[in-house]
């Protein structure tokens, strides 16, 4: 239709509508990570994008052979599907175990009607070797100046023995295998560049959020991120009837080793406060949240922990740190922390009522000789 309404020849409404799939992928994927995140899912973005990417390529490559299923021209639309294959396997990194790819190739083929053509048989076992050589030159060639010319190597060789297959099992003209052939390298070639900017863009907006979001210093969440979080958990936690606990920290007698070692030590006791903060967090429970809200000062959100489930969590933070040690060149440094500890309650009238009850927890410890925790 689009040659003969309006001359627009077939190979370019190709590259169109492959890259408006791709782009509708990109589109429909990072609303669903942010839907997902926005509720605090544990998915992991690499399951998302496993999962959604499988499932998305699946119904693209299904639904455009239902067109031309069962006819002699069933060949016509494998350049879609082996774009999406490569898609997949080598952007997206995907990995497949033989034991759902082939079943999935299985299924395929009967639906085509294809599970008595030994050609057909012959193509999904090279389809399956593609796809993990994709997989693995995509990790051993990652940032590698060469990481083109293999990737293309790679899409070359196996393009042309999946068309030689087609070519045996439809009977068509040497012209139409070589034609198809070199539309399919040209395809992989735009798809390489395409891929690469949308990587490049995404790279850059992630070290933008996290530029925005992040201490640089300590690499926790910052004052902006904490203020966000407080607003939502503290909404869904009245809404809910959630517990919502908060602790606050901060380092003991700070400005005196700033005063007495210099900043640089005290950007050392931070960075290493921070990242035994962090290892405890990461064997407990991922959903709390850890900030840096201040100089020394440190929150953290416990999301659906009542006073009581919290402390457990508390204890350790507390031993861990009051353990810290930090060598100077003629001096140890023992760190303590004096914390403060709430559980939100119905005073809480705003996040800000909270933090104030939380903050005066810890200035009771602060006034009643440090190294200390006060809950409430």
């Amino acid at each position: 239709m689009t040659w003969s309404h309006w001359q627009v020849p077939p190979f370019e409404t190709s590259v169109f509508f492959v890259l408006g799939v791709l782009t509708l992928y990109w589109v429909s994927y990072n609303w669903l990570a942010t839907w997902l995140h926005n509720r605090r899912s544990k998915l992991s973005d690499d399951v998302i994008n496993t999962w959604y990417g499988v499932i998305y390529m699946l119904v693209f490559v299904f639904s455009i052979q239902t067109l031309v299923i069962g006819s002699q021209d069933a060949w016509q639309f494998m350049n879609f599907q082996l774009i999406a294959i490569i898609f997949c396997a080598y952007f997206l990194n995907i990995h497949v175990s033989y034991y759902f790819f082939f079943p999935i190739v299985l299924i395929y083929m009967a639906f085509n009607g294809s599970l008595g053509y030994w050609q057909s048989w012959g193509h999904a076992i090279t389809l399956m070797v593609f796809f993990w050589i994709l997989n693995d030159i995509r990790v051993r060639c990652h940032g590698r100046h060469s990481v083109f010319a293999v990737y293309m190597l790679v899409g070359m060789s196996f393009g042309g023995l999946l068309w030689l297959w087609m070519k045996f099992k439809f009977a068509f003209t040497w012209t139409t295998f070589w034609q198809e052939w070199i539309y399919l390298v040209i395809f992989e070639a735009l798809l390489f560049v395409y891929v690469s900017m949308l990587f490049h863009d995404s790279e850059i907006k992630v070290r933008l959020a996290k530029f925005a979001s992040h201490d640089a210093l300590t690499q926790t969440e910052n004052f902006a991120a904490y203020t966000s979080a407080i607003e939502n958990l503290f909404a869904e936690s009245r809404k809910q009837e959630q517990p919502l606990t908060m602790m606050m920290f901060d380092i003991d007698h700070f400005k005196q080793i700033n005063d007495t070692y210099g900043h640089s030590v005290g950007d050392q006791v931070l960075r290493e406060v921070s990242s035994v903060v962090q290892t405890v967090i990461a064997a407990n429970d991922d959903q709390i949240s850890f900030y840096r809200t201040g100089g020394e000062e440190f929150n953290l959100l416990f999301p659906s922990y009542d006073l009581d489930a919290a402390a457990s969590v508390v204890h350790q933070i507390f031993a861990a740190v009051n353990h810290v040690t930090i060598e100077t060149d003629t001096d140890q440094i023992h760190v303590t922390i004096s914390v403060g500890v709430a559980v939100a309650n119905a005073d809480d009238r705003s996040p800000m009522d909270f933090y104030n009850r939380v903050d005066k927890n810890l200035y009771h410890s602060k006034r009643h000789g440090r190294m200390l925790i006060t809950m409430d």
